[in-house]
């Protein structure tokens, strides 16, 4: 997959994207990387994947910081921005990649914890760091953003509410946004072949991915999706502050 973003076009710029250890986040910050800008890789436990990530870009010539934060802790996401303010001095543009709730052995009210809580404190913590044109991307799912008017597959349904939530909960701060002069857009796919959510529905409800990917037509794999969650960051901003990704007739015609 080619890279969306011209060589150079971000010179100058600073982005952080939380989950970006690995899958569409690790795919998405070589993308920025490659345009020039100055990338944060975020991490919960995957250390080892973000170091390398990083020394990969330094050794290609760019710039990249590695700050490993629990998003559902507070105190840990406040760590996070100091070690950006400390080493970048602000961002340009943040990611909110980061998701989960499949995970074994977590916490029942995980899924809402991450996915909408967690979402919401980092954006108002990076509010100070985002200057006046800068931009915030969330990422989420069609199975996620069609949540209220079309069923998913019951193993994938308590992280497509949470997720929703996740996505009314910071639409809910476009005003405060618009006030600091800071762009907000959702970006939706259908289910990306390869991610870990894919690799734990199939395990779950064997089929299900093959399944959708028939009922779709085609679905985009990590480095494709990762390439239009990058584009997001600089193509204009649909007035509904959402791009969708690939076919969603299955999911419109049921309605919004």
């Amino acid at each position: 997959m080619s890279n969306p973003l011209a060589p150079g076009s971000l010179d100058g710029k600073r982005v952080l994207v939380t989950g970006s250890s690995r899958g569409i986040g690790a795919d998405t910050i070589g993308y920025f990387a490659e345009a020039g800008a100055s990338v944060v890789i975020n991490y919960r436990n995957k250390e080892a994947r973000a170091v390398k990530l990083a020394n990969s870009i330094r050794e290609n010539g760019g710039t990249a910081i590695v700050a490993g934060a629990d998003l559902t802790d507070p105190d840990s996401v406040a760590a996070l921005f100091d070690q950006v303010q400390a080493e970048l001095g602000g961002l340009d543009v943040l990611v909110l990649n980061a998701s989960g709730g499949m995970e074994s052995g977590m916490a029942e009210d995980y899924a809402m914890s991450l996915n909408r809580d967690a979402q919401v404190s980092v954006l108002t913590s990076a509010l100070p760091l985002l200057a006046p044109g800068s931009r915030v991307v969330f990422v989420t799912s069609h199975q996620a953003h069609f949540i209220r008017t079309t069923p998913t597959m019951p193993e994938y349904e308590q992280v497509a509410l949470s997720k929703r939530a996740g996505e009314d909960a910071l639409r809910d701060l476009i005003p405060r946004l618009d006030e600091a002069g800071v762009e907000f857009v959702v970006v939706s796919g259908d289910m990306i072949e390869g991610t870990i959510t894919a690799t734990l529905l199939e395990r779950m409800n064997p089929g299900a991915i093959g399944a959708r990917k028939e009922a779709a037509g085609r679905l985009y794999n990590v480095s494709e999706f990762a390439a239009e969650v990058a584009a997001a960051a600089v193509d204009p901003i649909p007035a509904d502050h959402t791009r969708l990704v690939g076919d969603v007739s299955d999911f419109e015609q049921n309605g919004v």
